[in-house]
């Protein structure tokens, strides 16, 4: 198989996985609409650095079937690869959290009255499994799309919006849920899933 023809399956994939991501969000948004009993706009910020990142990632792409970095057919065909299994994993990750969380889904961060510690579907491997999947659409954004400067750029935008609105959730639900939060938090972590 020749690098043109890794690149365009690698670029295909990449974006069917965005169209996809973007109707389960759009379909998936209902859940919002519930009542909060407790907001933080502090993560409407971090909502804010997670969209530039997306922005960054898309607007600077790298020349026409030209791979992130020019290291031969080797590298092209682990990218594909990689491209691939993250866009599953991601949109996986997506539809399973949405589906779990039910009605708690929401953008901003908040609580509801009858709110409930989630721990089943992907909440078993990370705590924010949403933002799991949002990394890994950077992550194939930059291996199939865009350029390097772009694809650094709109990692530390992630990074920081990300921070904000772990933050915001955590200290949420530390004031819900308290000692039953903290060992979730213990025993689970954050974004991406490997306990360091």
């Amino acid at each position: 198989m020749s690098e043109r023809a890794l690149y365009l399956i690698s670029l295909y994939t990449f974006e069917i996985g965005w169209i996809v991501y973007a109707l389960i969000f759009l379909l998936s948004s209902k859940g919002s609409l519930e009542k909060a009993k407790r907001a933080d706009p502090a993560s409407i910020g971090g909502i804010i650095f997670q969209t530039l990142s997306y922005v960054m990632v898309w607007s600077l792409p790298r020349r026409h079937e030209t791979p992130l970095f020019p290291l031969g057919l080797w590298f092209q065909f682990l990218s594909t690869i990689l491209v691939v299994v993250i866009i599953i994993l991601s949109l996986w990750m997506m539809s399973a959290a949405v589906r779990v969380l039910g009605k708690q889904w929401s953008l901003q961060a908040r609580v509801l009255e009858d709110h409930k510690l989630v721990r089943e579907g992907p909440y078993r491997f990370v705590r924010h499994p949403i933002y799991t999947r949002m990394l890994g659409m950077i992550m194939a954004a930059g291996l199939a799309w865009s350029h390097w400067i772009g694809f650094l750029i709109a990692l530390t935008l992630f990074s920081i919006g990300t921070a904000i609105r772990v933050r915001s959730e955590e200290k949420l639900l530390r004031e819900q849920f308290g000692a039953a939060f903290d060992d979730y938090k213990r025993s689970v972590p954050g974004v991406v899933p490997i306990k360091f």
